[in-house]
């Protein structure tokens, strides 16, 4: 049996696919062994990957891009989160975007992912960064709702299903980044190039398994909720709603495949918001490679 190590963010519902795969024995089917390990720095997963530690990641798709940038070899080859599946939760004192003035919104980190779109869509409601407000770098999902719980934090991104968890704990639904970017890649199916080339054969049973719990995720509620309460702790009622809004969303693809649009429009957000000249003008498509999906839809070895 083969052996991939495979890096993911934290405990949340971003990872469902690997988790499906897992639990459903389609790797096995492969014969593949894919360890899964997971990291609170979403820095982390993306460092594991360029270094060789790990061969597939679910990283922040701006990691990628920041990587090919500098000279590296990360290549988008798989979706992850498509759409945007936050929302921007503040404290309940708190009932208006503008209330936001002077006050810390964690993110989880300053440099690449949700920042951007923090950045972003408070300039639209008249907030301007660094002047207005604080960004703190506090960790993913799951630590900013302990920070915003323990009120170290006034707001932060939270993803589905903790949105829904917050709000009715009496915590404020500020914004839905969804209304503002209908399309943004927030994280992707990572590999550096050379690994992929020099190991096909694994990377397209890997992906083979990977398609086939998207279609799996799409096809049954119920044992998707019963994954998700094992691997999240959460109450079935919120496994139930994040997947009834990650399918008619379509925050997940049903083939697995990312989302090009979601892609360009990551580039142009955080082009305009961190100045890179680098990346003004650059194409979605000088980032990824669709071809292993491809393949792997008809590899029959």
């Amino acid at each position: 049996m083969e052996i991939i190590r495979f890096a993911a963010v934290s405990r949340n519902y971003f990872n469902m696919p690997i988790w499906v795969a897992h639990r459903c024995n389609l790797f096995r089917e492969e014969n593949l062994k894919v360890e899964i390990e997971l990291h609170e720095p979403i820095d982390e997963v993306s460092q594991r990957l360029q270094q060789g530690a790990v061969q597939l990641a679910f990283g922040v798709t701006e990691h990628a891009i920041l990587d090919r940038e500098n000279g590296g070899s990360t290549s988008i080859i798989g979706g992850n989160v498509n759409k945007l599946p936050f929302s921007l939760i503040s404290k309940n004192s708190i009932t208006e975007p503008k209330e936001l003035k002077n006050k810390i919104i964690g993110v989880s980190s300053k440099t690449a992912g949700s920042s951007s779109l923090v950045m972003k869509i408070l300039e639209m409601h008249g907030l301007k960064y660094p002047f207005d407000y604080k960004l703190e770098e506090v960790g993913p999902i799951l630590s900013r709702w302990e920070k915003l719980k323990s009120g170290e934090i006034d707001a932060g991104l939270q993803g589905t299903p903790l949105n829904h968890i917050a709000v009715s704990e009496g915590f404020t639904s500020l914004i839905e980044p969804r209304e503002y970017f209908p399309d943004f890649q927030f994280t992707s199916l990572h590999v550096l190039e050379n690994w992929a080339h020099e190991n096909q054969k694994i990377l397209l049973k890997f992906l083979r398994a990977y398609i086939r719990a998207h279609g799996l995720f799409f096809e049954n509620q119920n044992l998707m909720a019963d994954i998700a309460v094992k691997e999240m702790g959460i109450e079935k009622k919120y496994a139930h709603a994040a997947w009834t809004e990650y399918t008619e969303q379509h925050i997940f693809d049903p083939d697995g495949n990312f989302n090009i649009n979601g892609i360009q429009s990551l580039i142009d957000v955080s082009a305009l918001i961190r100045s890179i000249s680098k990346r003004k003008n650059t194409k979605a498509e000088d980032y990824v490679d669709s071809s292993f999906l491809l393949k792997a839809k008809s590899y029959s070895g």
